[in-house]
């Protein structure tokens, strides 16, 4: 798993690739915000499954194991509870560094129930 924190404008999209750097998963899912040529084509290029739904407005639609998609309820779960720390939902911290490691530790505390 990687965590990276970005400002509240950036698109989550700007992270995905350098996220993928340090990891080498065989499928990645995501919401169709994620649905962007440059970022699936590198996903093939690596041999990762991209479950993408494709755009409305794509002129060439792509296949999805909506299958697979569903799975993707887990990670939006685990954020709702993520949300649940006072502390993580409001961000008091002003660092990075120490909002990093309060989600690092509210993520610890979530996996170990």
């Amino acid at each position: 798993m990687e965590l990276a924190l970005t400002p509240g404008q950036d698109a989550d999209i700007t992270q995905a690739e350098p996220l993928l750097e340090n990891i080498d998963p065989d499928a990645f899912l995501a919401d169709r915000a994620y649905d962007a040529d440059r970022l699936i084509d590198r996903l093939t290029e690596r041999g990762i499954t991209s479950v993408i739904p494709p755009k409305r407005n794509r002129t060439t639609r792509r296949k999805t194991d909506f299958a697979l998609y569903r799975e993707r309820n887990l990670i939006e779960r685990f954020f709702n509870k993520l949300k649940q720390f006072r502390a993580i939902a409001t961000r008091y911290d002003t660092l990075k560094s120490t909002f990093l490691a309060a989600v690092q530790f509210a993520s610890i505390i979530i996996l170990l129930k």
